[in-house]
C-alpha cells in the first residue's frame, strides 16, 4: 500500500492538481488528522461509528475530505478514539 505522503508528493508535482489541492486543502488535512487518530486508536470506521452512533458511511465521508465536519462532530469524532483536539490559530 501507498503511503499518504508519498501519493500526495507525486500527486502534486501535476500543477492543475496542486492548484486544486490547494483549494482544499484544510479540508484534506482535517481527513487526513481523522484517519490518522483512528488508526492510532487501532479502530475501523465502523467501531468508530458505533461509538458516535452514527454508520460507517458517515464515518467515510468525514475522512474523505470533500466537506467541513462541524467542530461539535470533531469533538464527538476525537472522544470515539480517544484522542484530544488541538486547535491553533495562526496569524
Amino acid at each position: 500500500m501507498i503511503k499518504y505522503e508519498t501519493l500526495k508528493e507525486k500527486l502534486l508535482t501535476d500543477n492543475k492538481t496542486k492548484k486544486e489541492y490547494e483549494a482544499c486543502a484544510l479540508e484534506y488535512e482535517i481527513a487526513y488528522a481523522l484517519i490518522l487518530a483512528r488508526q492510532e486508536a487501532n479502530m475501523t470506521q465502523k467501531e468508530v461509528a458505533k461509538k458516535m452512533n452514527t454508520t460507517q458511511s458517515v464515518i467515510a465521508r468525514l475522512e474523505g475530505g470533500k466537506h467541513f465536519p462541524s467542530l461539535q462532530t470533531i469533538h464527538k469524532y476525537s472522544i470515539a478514539v480517544n484522542k484530544v483536539i488541538n486547535l491553533h490559530v495562526h496569524p
